[in-house]
């Protein structure tokens, strides 16, 4: 027996022993598979920043990313995303302790070898750079993975429908960036054409496709993912979805905690279906266009915390819909609405609520002084958890209740835009409980004081008190925040430390107790402008290392820039336009700015002093230097800025030609202006369509460019705006410039252009602004120019034009605000031009037309409104808006140019015609009228009295006529007229010297022999008469006061020291005591002087 258990225990020795021996042989054979595959893995991929430089040696479960199964070996997860994502931030570039994130990406190609890791169930790559490449197809073979993200990668195509192989997938992320823009916005280059292999994905409990395009989808996605029943979050963001979100046949989503459909294109009322979700814990469905009243049955979902309908069109009232139990909602996002109403007290009742929106709705009133709800709380005080609110842009009145004043946990307030009484509802000694970190309160009513109880918040990072009528920033605020990261105090009164001169501080005390030793040191944005800043830049502005935004524009600064300014390496933008800055400025000033893309300091009266080989360090997307003094020469040193969006070096003093390179300085340039230099030399003849074709504004006005307009001009198709006014260029409109199918201006005035109008002009379908005056044109309209329907400002002056004006002119252009035609050869009669309902200006003077002038025009509806409109409206476009009208208007005997206040300008010139009839009285109902030229015609009849009317009257002139008659005497009301000529007519009686008549010289009258006034030589009849009489009354009333004052003289004379004398007994006796000495002191002078006279004849 002992023999055949000895024999037993052998043979099992035996028997252990191989197998152990060959599942150790198995495992090694594993752990070599598994780090091969991981090797191939990592030969395909691009690492600059050797982030997995721990993949090496044999042990690969310690390698970075890398996770096991104890005790096999199995790589079962892959975790190499990106630590350190970029995220998007439109303001500033971003950044970390990496510098550029970029170089954190892994990139190459992914190698099928991770289809030998069999026991994988968790790969993510996210936030890398597989650029141009498609998703993996092989994928769809990896059946035991549960975790799958491939966001932010930067694959492109479509997603392989084989992933729905993928049962035991659980959480599945192929979100992806904006990477194009199209007529939607910006979309992907992933797409799903046809989702129905997700309802293979039985086990799917995250799914997030966010920024996919699933456009080619339609509303199949809703039935497709109800049949995923284990479904908790859903999210759709931005994924071309439109039209309205469909019912499903039955509610399945019984798991579904989290949906997001946001900025999609949803066109239809909240899907009621949802409010049958119980679990929903959150809904997004922000930025869509969704519409109709906002349920109330939203506020009794159980679990909801989370609700977002921010920028949608839903209406309701406020008070209602935050009167239902809303006690477990944490955030609440209604902003961008049309929700209207009262904010109700029942507000308080939210006691969770930690994040409340209701920014650019319709609310009013006033916020409710005391709130609901507190007794209920813990905390004993209102709100006790919101942390973020936001009720900007409503219609909000009234003072701050005190509630307000007692949120402890508030970080983000953003009360602006309202009617908000900030300044009378804060005592000046409040110290608020709560420590903000964001506080916007633009438009509000906080000035003129600062406000002191803001020193308190030591944590502010964000703050915003734009155009808050405060006038001064007192001498803490340098010093106080020190976290704070974003200032904007633009549009105030600012006038700092309270100097009267208002200007920065040269030395902001206290730094030296700070670590950085510098004011506000982790400022990234400051902006002054808009205010009443004077005096220098300090040397303090310098100092902030890590400011990347600067705006002091449109103040009154004076003074160079510090050379300071030269080391904030940070600096993204700087923007000193509009103010009295002056000074070199040299290499120093730019030496450290290699992040600079934003550079205004035009409108200052700088001198760029850099040598002729500089190559600045930045690469700038926006430079205007206008007003600077560049030149003369064109600065070479723009060859290097190959990133130009926009760039404006108007009147910089540059007077030489332009360089052939710079035609192809940037193909991404835009917006250009040249205009107001001395620039020499002809346009190129090459095609610079090829070079810029994204260039939609041009500018080379007023300058001395030679030469014809060449074909190539044509190539630039997405031009919007051209102006090439006031050079000296010749030869014909090219008609290549009908290729400029989105042009918006054309201005050619004011060179030598000849030859005739274009037929093909009619193919500008967009054109709203035709300048072509001032030069040589020829021939007749072009009838095709009545397809320009849609023409504001039609100028075609100081031309040699000839024909009639057609009638169509007074029938296509029913939006026309401006036509002047003045100084060509039109001849015949004037066309009704009664349709042209907004026309605000016409000009046909000098011209040959004959007959009367037509009654239609009392139709004329803009000229007979009081009030103006703005002509900057015209133009609502990202580029015509920039472009300037001009007008030239002859009035008051003056040649004037009307810019910026074009929109004063209401006239009618008619002048140097052959016009003839009755002055037109219809003309008199154009009550907004302020010039009106009729001179040099044959105009008979009378001035009507009705022309009292034209209250706005600035400027009338009649001269040259035939017109006869008395001048009415209702011109005196005329208030408004500082130019009056009505000379040279058959004009009777007397003139009517009264009210504002009575302002007007001979000038004004001359040339009228029957016409007799004040103002002139030959005075009326009546006025000698009246003069006589008049001096005889006068006269005689002189007279009578003279002997009547020697009368009173005499009697006061002898009267009054009578009466005294009578009074004061002893004045009496001494004045005549006194009377008695002179007549003995005049008596014996008489007899010594007889005496001695009669000695002599002895």
């Amino acid at each position: 027996m002992k023999r055949i258990m000895v024999f037993i225990f052998v043979i099992l020795y035996f028997i252990s022993t191989e197998v152990a021996s060959n599942g150790h042989t198995h495992i090694n054979n594993n752990v070599q598979s598994e780090r091969k595959a991981l090797i191939d893995f990592k030969s395909g991929l691009m690492d600059p920043n050797n982030r997995l430089s721990s993949w090496k040696g044999n042990n690969y479960c310690y390698w970075h990313g890398i996770g096991c199964e104890n005790g096999t070996g199995f790589v079962v997860s892959i975790n190499i995303r990106n630590p350190y994502p970029i995220e998007n931030d439109i303001s500033y570039p971003p950044e970390n302790e990496y510098g550029n994130q970029s170089y954190m990406n892994l990139s190459g190609v992914i190698s099928p070898s991770l289809i030998k890791l069999k026991y994988l169930k968790y790969l993510d790559l996210s936030f890398n750079s597989f650029k141009a490449i498609p998703i993996p197809q092989f994928f769809g073979s990896m059946k035991n993975l549960i975790y799958l993200n491939l966001s932010h990668c930067g694959f492109i195509g479509e997603i392989p429908s084989n992933l729905g192989n993928l049962s035991n997938l659980q959480y599945l992320v192929f979100s992806s960036k904006y990477t194009h823009h199209n007529d939607f916005g910006y979309s992907s280059d992933l797409f799903i054409r046809n989702i129905e292999w997700m309802t293979s994905l039985v086990s799917l409990k995250h799914l997030s496709a966010n920024n996919v395009n699933l456009s080619m989808v339609g509303s199949q996605w809703i039935e497709v993912l109800n049949k995923l029943p284990m479904l908790i979050e859903l999210h759709l963001h931005h994924c071309n979805l439109f039209g309205s979100i469909p019912s499903p046949s039955f509610v399945n989503f019984t798991s579904l905690f989290v949906i997001v459909i946001s900025s999609n294109g949803f066109n239809s009322t909240f899907p009621e279906w949802l409010l049958n979700v119980s679990s929903l814990v959150s809904i997004d469905m922000g930025l869509n266009i969704l519409h109709g009243r906002i349920p109330l049955g939203l506020g009794e979902l159980p679990n909801l915390q989370h609700l977002d309908l921010f920028d949608n069109y839903f209406e309701g009232n406020i008070s209602q819909l935050l009167r239902k139990s809303w006690k477990k909602k944490e955030f609440l996002n209604l902003g961008l609405n049309d929700l209207h109403g009262s904010i109700p007290s029942s507000i308080g009742n939210c006691c969770n609520l930690q994040y409340l929106d209701l920014v650019d709705n319709n609310s009013n009133g006033s916020l409710p002084e005391i709130i609901n709800g507190t007794e209920t709380w813990n905390s004993k005080s209102p709100l006790p958890n919101l942390r973020e609110l936001d009720l900007s842009n409503n219609q909000l009145m009234g003072k701050l209740p005190n509630w307000l004043g007692e949120l402890k946990n508030l970080r983000r307030l953003e009360l602006y835009n309202n009617k908000l009484e900030v300044s009378q509802s804060i005592d000046s000694n409040w110290v608020p409980p709560f420590k903000l970190r964001s506080l916007y309160m633009i438009s509000c009513r906080i000035g003129p004081a600062f406000p002191a109880w803001l020193q308190s918040q030591k944590n502010l990072q964000y703050l915003s008190l734009l155009n808050a009528n405060i006038s001064s920033i007192p001498n803490w605020f340098w010093n106080t925040f020190v976290n704070l990261q974003s200032l904007d105090l633009s549009y105030n009164r600012l006038q700092v430390n309270n100097n009267l001169n208002g200007s920065l501080p040269e030395i902001v005390d206290g730094t030296e107790t700070c670590n950085s030793k510098s004011p506000l040191p982790n400022l990234r944005k400051l902006d002054l402008s808009d205010n009443q800043l004077m005096g220098k830049l300090p040397n303090w502005l310098g100092e902030l290392k890590n400011l990347h935004g600067l705006d002091l524009s449109d103040n009154q600064l004076q003074g160079s820039i510090p050379n300071l300014i030269g080391n904030l390496s940070n600096l993204y933008s700087l923007n000193l336009r509009n103010n009295q800055l002056s000074g070199n400025l040299t290499e120093q000033h730019f030496w450290k700015l290699s992040n600079l893309e934003y550079l205004y300091i035009d409108s200052n009266s700088f001198r760029l002093d850099v040598s002729s080989n500089w190559t600045p360090p930045f690469q700038l997307s926006t430079l205007y230097m206008g007003s600077c003094h560049i030149g003369p020469t064109f600065p070479a040193w723009l060859q290097s800025q190959k990133d130009l969006l926009y760039l404006n070096l108007s009147n910089a003093s540059i007077s030489s030609s332009i360089p052939n390179w710079f035609w192809n300085i940037s193909s991404n340039l835009q917006y250009l202006i040249l205009s107001h230099n001395q620039l020499q030399g002809q346009l190129p003849n090459s095609n610079i369509g090829k070079f810029l074709p994204n260039l939609y504004f041009l500018s080379l006005s007023s300058n001395g460019i030679t030469g014809t307009i060449p074909d190539s001009v044509g190539h630039l198709t997405s031009l919007e705006v051209i102006d090439f006014s006031s050079n000296n260029l010749t030869g014909s409109i090219p008609s290549t410039i009908n290729n400029c199918s989105s042009l918006i201006v054309l201005d050619l005035g004011n060179n030598n252009l000849s030859g005739m109008i274009p037929k093909s002009l009619d193919q500008l379908q967009l054109l709203k602004s035709l300048h072509l005056n001032h030069n040589k044109l020829s021939g007749e309209l072009p009838s095709s120019l009545q397809n320009l329907t849609g023409l504001d400002v039609l100028d075609l002056s100081y031309n040699n034009l000839s024909g009639q004006i057609p009638a169509w002119i007074g029938t296509a252009f029913l939006n026309l605000v401006i036509l002047n035609l003045r100084s060509n050869m039109f001849s015949g009669r004037l066309p009704s031009l009664s349709n042209l309902s907004s026309l605000h200006v016409l000009d046909l003077a000098q011209n040959n037309l004959m007959g009367e002038i037509p009654v239609t025009l009392v139709e004329l509806k803009a000229m007979a409104q009081d009030h103006n409109m703005s002509i900057s409206s015209l133009y609502h476009n990202r580029s015509s808006s920039q472009y300037e009208e001009k007008l030239i208007v002859i009035t008051k005997g003056l040649i004037l140019e009307y810019k910026r206040t074009l929109s004063l300008v209401m006239s009618i010139d008619l002048s140097d015609n052959n016009l003839s009839g009755e002055f037109p009285e219809g003309i008199t109902k154009l009550f907004g009228l302020v010039f009106l030229n009729l001179s040099m015609n044959h105009i008979i009849g009378r001035i009507p009295e009705s022309i009292s009317k034209l209250r706005q009257l600035s400027s009338l002139d009649l001269s040259s006529n035939k017109l006869f008659g008395s001048i009415p005497s209702s011109m005196s009301l005329l208030s408004s007229l500082g130019y009056l000529n009505l000379s040279n007519n058959n004009f009777s009686d007397k003139i009517p010297f009264i009210g504002q008549m009575s302002t007007f010289t001979e000038s004004a009258f001359a040339g009228n022999p029957n016409l007799c006034g004040v103002s002139l030589v030959i005075k009326c009849q009546d006025e000698g008469t009246d003069k006589s009489v008049e001096d005889k009354i006068d006269s005689g009333f002189v007279d009578q006061w003279f002997y009547l004052s020697i009368g009173l003289g005499f009697a006061v004379g002898i009267l009054v020291p009578y009466f005294v004398l009578a009074t004061r007994r002893s004045w009496c006796d001494a004045y005549f005591d006194f009377v008695d000495k002179i007549v003995k002191w005049l008596l014996f002078r008489k007899r010594v002087t007889y005496a001695r006279n009669h000695a002599q004849r002895k």
